[in-house]
């Protein structure tokens, strides 16, 4: 089976974009007609990843996130300097025949989104899972603290550390994985009258607030909204926490879960690895 054939069973998998579609999914390298030796789920295609799925015979790298440092995410280098680390990694791509497909939007376009479905799987939570609230999944824990937290996510998204707020002894009941706390930095936000700030970190203080969510693990983070209002929360005496580990870090298990769902669509014609992209940061 040609990578393309592999490529088009997904997309038939994965609900129709309209023809003009023009995001960041697709082909970042490689000739998609040759045969598919194998293929490796990774998160992010990093020069790591990249050797060991030459290590293990495969061909196909199929990733979620940017491959070349910019959000568009073009197959080329666009800045109009010389970037020799991108240099170098297309070399080593190239020298080990790898086609790079990534899919972003059409993972988070499935119903459910495939990402989450793979990191609530692969975190072991779906019995806790309570309800859903716009981006926010909610979940309900018996007997849950603040490091019992700490030590679960470390051990099931292999971290090196997490960046937290919260009292390590405070029982934390509700617990919401919440979408990215970016401000609306496109749009003229009022600063007087009777008009609040309408950005989605509002809308997860709400959670808190009206739906008594106690803790939240977030995509990117900004200080200035939700983990300020957190960290006053804390310092009021109240069990709330924030688990700041990473966008990466957040949907890494959501590639585990496409090995699942890959080799059953190809009827397991073909190899499918999971490759952790791993932690990319560490704590001093």
């Amino acid at each position: 089976m040609k990578i393309r054939e592999v490529i088009e069973k997904i997309l038939e998998y994965h609900p129709k974009f309209p023809e003009e579609y023009d995001g960041c999914d697709g082909y970042k390298s490689g000739d998609p007609e040759v045969e598919c030796t194998g293929i490796v789920c990774a998160l992010v295609p990093t020069v790591e990843v990249i050797r060991k799925t030459a290590k293990l015979g495969c061909n196909l790298l199929y990733v979620h996130e940017p491959s070349y440092y910019s959000t568009p995410d073009y197959p080329d280098w666009r800045a109009g300097f010389e970037n020799k680390i991108y240099e170098e990694k297309r070399n080593l791509l190239e020298e080990n025949g790898i086609v790079i497909w990534r899919d972003h939007d059409h993972s988070h376009a499935h119903k459910p989104d495939s990402i989450f479905t793979g990191v609530i799987k692969y975190l072991g939570w779906q019995d806790n899972q309570t309800g859903e609230d716009g981006m926010a999944k909610i979940f309900e824990f018996s007997d849950m603290t603040v490091e019992k937290m700490n030590k679960m996510l470390k051990e099931k998204l292999l971290l090196n550390g997490i960046r937290y707020i919260g009292k390590p002894e405070d029982q934390i009941t509700k617990v919401a994985l919440v979408g990215h706390l970016l401000p609306n930095i496109f749009e003229h936000q009022a600063t007087t009258g009777n008009n609040y700030c309408s950005e989605y970190a509002t809308e997860v203080i709400r959670l808190m607030e009206e739906q008594g969510v106690d803790a939240i693990i977030p995509g990117e983070v900004i200080d200035w909204t939700v983990m300020s209002y957190i960290r006053d929360a804390v310092q009021l005496g109240k069990a709330k926490a924030a688990f700041n580990i990473g966008h990466f870090n957040m949907e890494e298990l959501g590639m585990k879960y496409a090995v699942d769902w890959i080799l059953e669509l190809l009827d397991n014609e073909i190899p499918v690895h999971y490759v952790p992209s791993e932690d990319i940061y560490q704590f001093a």
